[in-house]
């Protein structure tokens, strides 16, 4: 399995991260990309991947905290990429949902970040929470790569993504009862544009809601989709790592 965004991180995991490592590896787990939030979470998400084989960082700024960015972070976050584990540029982009930093913010730092991924030649992972149009429209414009996770939108603009090579990644959020886009998506996007995460510690799947999300808990979200798509999970899980590897140009 490859779980394609994972926050390990996060001060959630502070007591026991290690034997949630391990809970992954023991549960078939094979490759794992930490997602960043800031510059110190790039840091550690780089640290982990120095110490376990499995796993990759990306680096970047989430919307969130581009209140605090600066030309200084897009020079650290340059720096980062040149890290043998480095594989991608990301969280970036914009939430409209919770609007914790300034829109207009949010907007010039994303920019700023595809500018530099583009320049880079880095795929980038997309957070897009309630900014699909606009999100949709600056990838298109900056000509990058990646993979929008935790997709919420509608299959119309999963379509414009996919016309553009973009890969598009589902969470636990696929197995809500309420998440008829959701499963749209997941049923219509081609087996090769497909991948899984868990977003952990959060998103956890059904049966799982409400507690702390891990990586071991991807198995539920190829579970969903396989069930989804008529196919087996073994088929969802070695497609999705196929998938995943092709990406972020993991050997």
């Amino acid at each position: 399995m490859f779980d394609t965004h994972a926050h390990l991180d996060d001060v959630k995991f502070d007591e026991d991260r290690e034997s949630v490592i391990d809970l992954y590896t023991r549960s078939g787990g094979t490759y794992l990309l930490n997602a960043s939030s800031d510059i110190p979470s790039s840091r550690k998400s780089l640290a982990l991947a120095e110490k376990y084989a499995f796993i990759y960082a990306a680096a970047g700024v989430h919307p969130h905290e581009t209140d605090n960015m600066t030309d200084d972070s897009l020079d650290e976050i340059a720096r980062m990429w040149k890290h043998e584990k480095c594989v991608a540029i990301g969280e970036i982009g914009l939430d409209f949902y919770y609007d914790f930093s300034d829109r207009n913010t949010q907007r010039k730092w994303f920019f700023k970040q595809l500018e530099l991924a583009k320049q880079l030649d880095a795929p980038v992972i997309i957070h897009d929470r309630e900014a699909h149009s606009e999100c949709l429209e600056a990838v298109k414009k900056t000509g990058v790569r990646g993979v929008f996770h935790c997709y919420s939108g509608s299959w119309e603009t999963a379509e414009e993504l996919l016309k553009i090579g973009f890969y598009i990644s589902f969470t636990g959020a696929v197995t809500f009862k309420n998440a008829r886009k959701t499963v749209e998506v997941a049923s219509k996007v081609p087996i090769d544009r497909i991948m899984i995460e868990t977003d952990c510690p959060y998103m956890s799947p059904e049966p799982l809601r409400g507690t702390r999300n891990n990586p071991s808990n991807v198995i539920w979200v190829a579970r969903k989709i396989a069930d989804l798509r008529g196919v087996s999970v073994d088929y969802i899980v070695e497609k999705t790592e196929e998938n995943g590897k092709r990406l972020f140009g993991i050997e």
